[in-house]
């Protein structure tokens, strides 16, 4: 398992396309590799540090051994993958049954929780992600996203200042993520 201490680091997959898409981002507090703790199977995934990172490295074997001596070890990891499950079967069902728009949305909303300093009345996101990458994560070709940003900048939900996304109207993009789960 690897632990990150600080930082973002991304996940990503490359399809059979070549095309890169980011599974999740996880970052300071959170696990990475506790999939494959109880089966053979090698996660294939990248894990790329988006700044800079610390993260510790703990061995299997040894995971292991303290699950046999302490099983309250295995209900932290089962609940773990348990939550890990549902993001993913929202981000599933997202994909599905909601259209660009609203994916974006949804994106920051959850970038807004994760990574969400607020300053005066605006929320400024503390996550630099390039629009392309914004675009893998939603499912989405760059230029819709572009579209897409620009409509929420115009109803005056969201503003940027370069790369930097601020969400002025958390209310309205809430509304705009029809988040119902």
């Amino acid at each position: 398992i690897y632990c990150i201490s600080t930082g973002n680091v991304k996940l990503t997959k490359v399809g059979p396309d070549g095309k890169e898409s980011i599974v999740r981002i996880v970052s300071g507090g959170d696990i990475l590799g506790h999939r494959s703790l109880f089966t053979d199977d090698n996660y294939s995934a990248t894990a790329t540090a988006m700044e800079d990172t610390e993260v510790c490295f703990i061995d299997k074997k040894f995971i292991l051994q303290k699950i046999k001596e302490q099983p309250t070890v295995a209900l932290h990891i089962i609940n773990k993958l348990s939550r890990d499950m549902g993001n993913a079967e929202k981000k599933l069902t997202s994909l599905h049954q909601k259209n660009v728009r609203e994916r974006l949305a949804e994106l920051l909303v959850s970038l807004k929780a994760t990574h969400g300093i607020k300053e005066g009345d605006r929320f400024k996101i503390e996550l630099k992600l390039t629009r392309e990458e914004m675009a893998t994560m939603i499912g989405t070709a760059n230029e819709t996203l572009i579209r897409c940003m620009t409509e929420f900048k115009d109803a005056g939900i969201i503003e940027q200042e370069g790369k930097i996304i601020y969400i002025r109207d958390e209310e309205e993009l809430l509304n705009w993520a029809n988040i119902n789960y």
